[in-house]
């Protein structure tokens, strides 16, 4: 493993940047990175493939970049990208450059961009051109006019708007951009690495975490999916949450192979990726676990890592018959994860009730699980952040994450525990939400949106089998109330409720 013999599993001395410089020491010329092979279709941008040391140029020109932005260290650079090479080598370019990486989902809009990177006091935007049909950087030109602290703007891809920073010569051979990696008085892996946002009853919460704490969660998942060093890992969960962070980079930052991405869902072009590798570790959502397995396409597959946004779903899930090895990954918002491995007879493994520690001979402690006088589950260890963020918030009226005297923080998913056992089963998730894949929406704020652009349509969250639960709108002007939705920069998610999916919502 590539934390090495000293470190131990959950390294407390190292940085993820220091991870990706270690694998890249032991392999420069091993793949590092592989996009999507539809990558041509999501951005307009030819697949990359990059070995460690081409990834590394790319890094350092990344940061190198940043730098002569005028951008303090520290800054916070918010990232949206799609689930490309262009957003692993954005995260950790902004790192090396000693910045604070904002990675946000793909789908936010005008309204989203606003009030979270306003909340977190960005200072620059990393995009692309554009993402499917939509232009991300006009977006990222229209969120910095009004916001004042944003300096900058960077982009990949082709015909970006006056006043973007291109950065597609990155990855340009030869290049040779360099800044030296940020020197820290303190603990560097007590540093802030990476602001994440969690949804509460009143906004958008930055979720701030340090380098060991991302490291701690990544670790859990890891080591408890049984993934071998150097092993390849095809991914279809972004980077831009702790599920992304802890399931994905972070592993393949211990392992110290192959990252394949897979954006969005192309059913042929995940079936091709599948396909073309022997032995990998697969990601990808719970839902999606089924369908995949009965069409056989997870028949190569080594480890496969189900990511659970929606734990109550596991007690009623299906039993695993597969060839590969099921690790199912909860999810608790922007929290914490508990990874647990299915046992020979294909059933979900109960929470503990207490210290989880990690398959390895140290033993490591990787969280805590509490439930509360109010039946809820609470989480408190290595990898549950600490940070009061923005630095004050604690002070004010801004909604951030608390922990209680113990250090435990409240996730808002319900839970039943047994004694005899000592395990929880989660039984729902945080009351007033609609959580749809790995968007979680305020209902009311969905109501209060929809209300304000057509008085008269309503909207409900109802189950779905793959997304946990998807949108669904009522109005007599379907297609009215969805482009006036649009046009005020609503998440597509929720404008695309009102679209007409069959026939009967046609007449």
């Amino acid at each position: 493993m590539i934390l090495g013999d000293n470190t131990g599993p959950a390294s407390t001395a190292v940085t993820l940047d220091a991870l990706f410089r270690r694998a890249g020491v032991r392999h420069p010329e091993a793949l590092a990175l592989a996009d999507p092979p539809n990558r041509a279709d999501i951005d307009g941008t030819a697949p990359r493939r990059l070995t460690y040391a081409e990834a590394d140029r790319a890094i350092a020109a990344v940061a190198a970049r940043l730098a002569r932005q005028n951008l303090h260290a520290d800054a916070l650079v918010a990232i949206q990208l799609g689930n490309t090479v262009d957003s692993i080598v954005a995260l950790l370019g902004v790192l090396r450059a000693g910045m604070i990486a904002l990675p946000v989902p793909v789908l936010w809009r005008h309204r989203e961009m606003i009030d979270a990177l306003g909340r977190a006091g960005a200072k620059a935007i990393v995009t692309a051109a554009r993402i499917g049909s939509y232009a991300h950087a006009e977006l990222a030109t229209q969120v910095a006019a009004e916001l004042f602290p944003v300096r900058a703007i960077c982009g990949f891809g082709k015909d970006l708007p006056d006043g973007v920073v291109p950065l597609d010569d990155v990855f340009a051979p030869g290049q040779n951009d360099f800044v030296a990696a940020a020197a820290r008085a303190s603990d560097p892996a007590a540093h802030l690495a990476v602001v994440t946002f969690d949804s509460s009853r009143d906004g958008f919460v930055p979720v701030a975490r340090s380098h060991r704490e991302l490291i701690a969660a990544g670790v859990g998942v890891f080591l408890e999916s049984g993934m071998a060093s150097e092993a390849p890992i095809l991914s279809t969960i972004p980077n831009g949450s702790l599920a992304g962070l802890a399931a994905t980079l972070v592993p393949w930052l211990l392992g110290g192979g192959t990252l394949h991405l897979h954006h969005a869902f192309d059913a042929a072009a995940f079936a091709q990726q599948t396909m073309a590798m022997d032995g990998a570790t697969v990601v990808l959502p719970g839902g999606a676990l089924g369908p995949l397995t009965e069409a056989g396409i997870l028949a190569k597959a080594r480890n496969v890592i189900a990511l659970w946004r929606a734990p109550e779903r596991l007690a009623i899930g299906d039993t695993w018959n597969g060839a590969a090895a099921l690790t199912d990954v909860c999810c608790f918002g922007e929290i914490g994860v508990i990874a647990g491995r299915r046992g020979d007879d294909g059933t979900s493994v109960p929470i503990p009730h207490g210290a989880i520690r990690a398959r390895h001979k140290d033993a490591t402690l990787l969280i805590e699980t509490l439930r509360t006088k109010g039946a809820t589950l609470a989480l408190r260890g290595p990898m549950v952040p600490v940070h009061a963020f923005p630095a004050g918030a604690e002070r004010g009226d801004e909604p951030y994450l608390m922990a209680d005297a113990a250090g435990f923080v409240d996730t808002g998913f319900t839970c039943q525990r047994d004694d005899l056992f000592g395990t929880l089963t989660i039984t729902g998730s945080p009351a007033g939400f609609a959580s749809v894949g790995g968007y979680r929406f305020r209902q009311n704020e969905v109501d209060a949106s929809v209300a304000e652009a057509d008085p008269s349509a309503t909207i409900v969250a109802l189950p779905d089998a793959l997304l946990g639960e998807r949108l669904a709108g009522s109005t007599p002007d379907r297609a009215g109330t969805e482009s006036e939705l649009e046009a005020r920069g609503t998440n597509p998610l929720i404008a695309a409720a009102f679209r007409r999916r069959n026939e009967a919502d046609a007449a």
